[in-house]
């Protein structure tokens, strides 16, 4: 093969998926565009009203003719295209519990139809995670469930129902995220599972979608002692080369999660990650955010050193290079026009699970105050307006008035939370007063939503104020 300076480079820069900051088109893409650079990722940073976004998306490919766009639009929490205003859709965990796997593919086409409009070839979803750790802080209500059937079907009715409107789905995190305690975004979790135990409940999902020909798999930043005990699963050939490409038979493209994270790069840094993750049998290097010229150079070169120090081999690094353009020409091939917005909505609330005390507390017909306590949400959901504050329904507890009973909305309802205590002063001052949990339950709540979107925001309003009317708002009041 060719190991010429521009060729080698234009086969490395085929290889990575920068993000970069901002509403325009910077510089630098355009020209790594020129020398190789074929996919970019968006992420919040990038999001403003939805003129925008199209305008950036449309300058995007009269710029750089050719490129794939790749975004986490998961739906529900993690949301890009409605990173200021919050997702409509319900998201993973109350589709699970729903468990119509018609209404999943739903979910997924109308996702699809929205970044198809935009040219968005690549979404970077669904997890396929099983939330096997209620307390798992980076997972959560991001899965389907807790048992591998449940999140298989719905796995593969999401990926068919984002094909169905002509995007390509990435199945996320593999070998599964979904046991560990420890975010991969502040540092490297484990998971201790047995080979057994991986099989039977990890892995399963992965196999569905791989057997569903899903185009593409993300990468997880965890160590799991049974497959590797050394090394992440990033930078594992025996995870990705022995487990996903041997045993599960893929032959799609191999994302990595970011890059940025601390699980992948926080000892070593990037530039070091990406040659890792390469060597290691990835096709698709996520860099993270705010990639710039400089860091993008700087991977560049350490890989570029890496196939002359024999560390990749430059084999590998064209096949990496061709599964990308393939998935990159396969998106390019236009699709049939999707049937236009007639798939059905869930009744969201029918997956919430109500307590005896918020049954009660939706029978009292004292007029409904909702209060939404900040709560703090990882990095993948970002600070995205999120359960009844995204619709405009909430009311400051200073400003709940007599009389009313109220509703303290919270997420992550873990032990230190400030939630509870807002709940017992409002009880002190004599309001019936229920807790609302908007994530994955932690044995909190009188009500769990299983979500935090603004359709699922939306719906808990609309539950909580079906009797009464809503107490009015005062003007200038603020959520807390």
């Amino acid at each position: 093969m060719d190991t010429t300076t521009g060729a080698l480079r234009r086969l490395i820069l085929r290889t990575l998926l920068p993000g970069f900051d901002g509403m325009t088109v910077p510089a630098w893409l355009v020209a790594a565009h020129r020398d190789g650079l074929a996919s970019v990722c968006l992420y919040g940073a990038n999001i403003a009203d939805p003129a925008a976004v199209s305008a950036l998306c449309a300058d995007l490919h009269r710029r750089c003719p050719g490129l794939l766009i790749a975004t986490d639009e998961e739906g529900g929490d993690v949301t890009r295209l409605h990173y200021l205003a919050g997702s409509p859709e319900p998201g993973n965990a109350v589709l699970g519990r729903l468990d119509d796997p018609a209404l999943t593919a739903a979910s997924a086409r109308r996702i699809g139809r929205d970044l198809a409009v935009l040219g968005i070839g690549l979404d970077l979803g669904p997890v396929v995670d099983i939330n096997s750790a209620p307390d798992n802080p980076v997972i959560g209500v991001r899965s389907f469930g807790a048992t591998a059937p449940l999140v298989a079907r719905h796995a593969v009715a999401w990926v068919r129902g984002l094909r169905d409107a002509g995007v390509a789905a990435c199945a996320k995190h593999f070998p599964g995220h979904g046991d560990t305690t420890t975010d991969s975004h502040l540092a490297l979790p484990r998971v201790d599972a047995t080979r057994e135990v991986l099989d039977a409940r990890e892995l399963e999902p992965f196999r569905a979608v791989v057997q569903a020909g899903i185009p593409a798999v993300m990468t997880s930043h965890i160590v799991v002692p049974a497959l590797d005990p050394e090394r992440p699963a990033t930078f594992s050939p025996a995870v990705l080369r022995g487990e996903l490409r041997g045993r599960l038979g893929f032959r799609g493209v191999i994302v990595t999660d970011a890059l940025d994270m601390a699980g992948a790069s926080g000892d070593i840094g990037i530039p070091e990650a990406a040659v890792r993750a390469l060597a290691a049998g990835a096709d698709l290097l996520c860099l993270g955010p705010n990639t710039g010229p400089d860091l993008l150079e700087r991977v560049v070169a350490a890989i570029e050193d890496a196939v002359a120090q024999g560390r990749i081999e430059p084999e590998e690094l064209a096949a990496s290079a061709a599964r990308v353009q393939a998935l990159i020409d396969d998106q390019a091939t236009p699709s049939p026009a999707p049937a236009p917005g007639t798939d059905p909505r869930p009744e969201i609330a029918d997956a919430f699970e109500i307590g005896a005390g918020a049954a009660a507390w939706l029978a009292d017909d004292a007029p409904a105050a909702i209060v939404q306590v900040e709560s703090e949400a990882n990095l993948a959901v970002g600070r995205v307006v999120w359960g009844a504050a995204a619709v405009g329904a909430t009311i400051a507890a200073g400003d709940v008035p007599p009389g009313a009973k109220v509703a303290v909305v919270a997420r992550g309802l873990a032990a230190g939370h400030p939630a509870p205590a807002v709940a017992d002063a409002l009880r002190a001052a004599g309001h019936p007063v229920i807790v609302v949990e908007c994530g994955w339950p932690r044995g909190f709540g009188d009500l769990v939503t299983y979500g935090a979107s603004a359709g699922v925001g939306r719906a808990l309003v609309e539950l909580l104020t079906r009797l009464p009317d809503p107490v009015e708002v005062p003007e200038g009041s603020a959520s807390r």
